[in-house]
């Protein structure tokens, strides 16, 4: 039986992408049916929960950030939506896991600056408490709309609203549908980064999808125009030629190791898009399919440093060239993964599909089995206050040291990719 080894890896990189690398190899087994790294992300998920089965194990202690906690609540959240295979009933569960850390965001909402929302940092000593930016709000706002869709709870579909409403009113996400980072509190979040990165608009433009695919009427026509407007504004930004591109940094070479994983992530969200949002196949997928083919011809590097994989299978970090940039590292290789893997996803429409499989996201009600726990990630002796229409917390301070961890299974994945008409025909070895 092989037996998975999880293992810390030394700087530069970070606790955060660890979780976001195991949600892609979540759905990596999904889409490609390769059990190969099956044990190995189960192991992982399950020991980075912790004692308090929250994803804030105590060796990660003090620097924890609300984003670093939601990607690892991410990928737990997959799982569930995937029937990644659930862990022994001893052992922490997927669902559960996503409600823990959904709980503990309600009790970090701050109402006191900025009319609400979370913060980046969790402690107040850690550089980026007076901050508030998109990406911790849109890991609250993502993950409460798919806790709604699975378990039918309106009071997750009450928060999600709660979020996305706060990032419009705070100007986070404007009328033409930017996605701006964040904003200091101590001017009361008025002067705005106005960054645009492309793992911000994918993880709102996924939730709105979500969030679209669970209501109905006029509130399903608002969701609509949230996914519509998001979509139009992240086709502009950040694809040029019909190739992904990290607009903020990648033109300039400035991006560092973490936004040198954006691109993945974004390709994640649309692909999930697609299954919950039907109508945006034919919109998205030809764009991830064109990313796709540019990502596999950067994916031909034999670099002297920085890669243990198979010559000839480094993955560059500019699409846009039509060849290998030199540039080597995990998010270089799980971009590329994800944009080759996710042209895997059906047509949510077709129900003629040459697999005969849905890839679409189920449910509870839908043959999801993973165990949830409503109360989860709440101290059992805790009163826990009103606030209209739908039940908070307080908030309470709880952090972790975000310390580096990346794995090198990535490198030991190849692709295959024929740039053909009328799509690209890609399989994942």
């Amino acid at each position: 039986m092989f037996q998975a080894t999880y293992r810390e890896q030394p700087d530069p990189y970070f606790w955060w992408e660890a979780g976001s690398m195991f949600g892609t190899l979540v759905d990596y087994w999904l889409l490609t049916k390769d059990e190969s790294y099956l044990n190995l992300t189960s192991q992982a998920l399950v020991h980075q929960a912790g004692d308090a089965l929250d994803f804030m194990p105590t060796n990660q202690t003090r620097t924890e950030g609300n984003d670093d906690q939601g990607f690892w609540a991410l990928a737990a959240m997959s799982a569930a939506e995937n029937r990644f295979p659930d862990p022994p009933a001893d052992q922490p569960q997927w669902l559960a896991l996503a409600q823990a850390v959904f709980n503990e965001y309600t009790m970090r909402w701050d109402p006191d600056t900025c009319n609400g929302g979370m913060r980046w940092q969790i402690f107040t000593f850690n550089n980026g408490y007076t901050y508030k930016n998109s990406i911790s709000n849109g890991c609250f706002f993502n993950i409460a709309a798919r806790l709604a869709r699975f378990t039918g709870n309106q009071t997750y579909a009450d928060w999600a609203k709660r979020v996305f409403e706060w990032e419009q009113n705070v100007g986070f996400i404007t009328p033409q549908w930017q996605v701006y980072d964040g904003a200091g509190v101590d001017a009361n979040c008025t002067e705005l980064d106005t960054l645009q990165w492309s793992y911000n608009a994918g993880i709102y433009l996924n939730g709105a999808a979500v969030m679209y695919n669970i209501t109905t009427g006029d509130e399903q026509k608002t969701w609509k125009a949230s996914v519509d407007g998001l979509w139009k504004e992240t086709e502009k930004v950040f694809f040029n030629n019909s190739v992904m591109a990290e607009q903020g940094c990648e033109g300039v070479n400035m991006c560092d190791l973490d936004q040198q994983s954006f691109k993945g992530y974004l390709a994640r969200w649309m692909a999930a898009t697609v299954q919950v949002a039907p109508y945006t196949y034919n919109s998205m997928m030809p764009l991830l399919r064109s990313s796709a083919v540019a990502a596999a011809k950067a994916c031909s590097g034999s670099p002297d440093s920085g890669f243990k994989g198979m010559a000839g299978t480094a993955c560059g970090f500019k699409w846009t060239t039509g060849k290998f940039d030199g540039s080597v590292g995990v998010g270089q290789q799980m971009n590329a993964l994800s944009t080759i893997m996710y042209t895997l996803v059906q047509d949510p429409g077709d129900s003629g599909n040459s697999s005969g499989e849905s890839t679409a996201p189920v449910t509870a009600a839908t043959g999801g089995t993973s165990q949830g726990n409503p109360d989860a990630g709440i101290p059992s002796n805790m009163e826990l206050p009103q606030l209209p229409p739908i039940q908070t917390r307080d908030r309470v301070a709880a952090g972790f040291l975000t310390t580096a961890l990346v794995l090198g299974a990535l490198s030991g994945v190849g692709f295959v990719v024929t740039d053909k008409s009328p799509g690209a025909i890609i399989s994942v070895i």
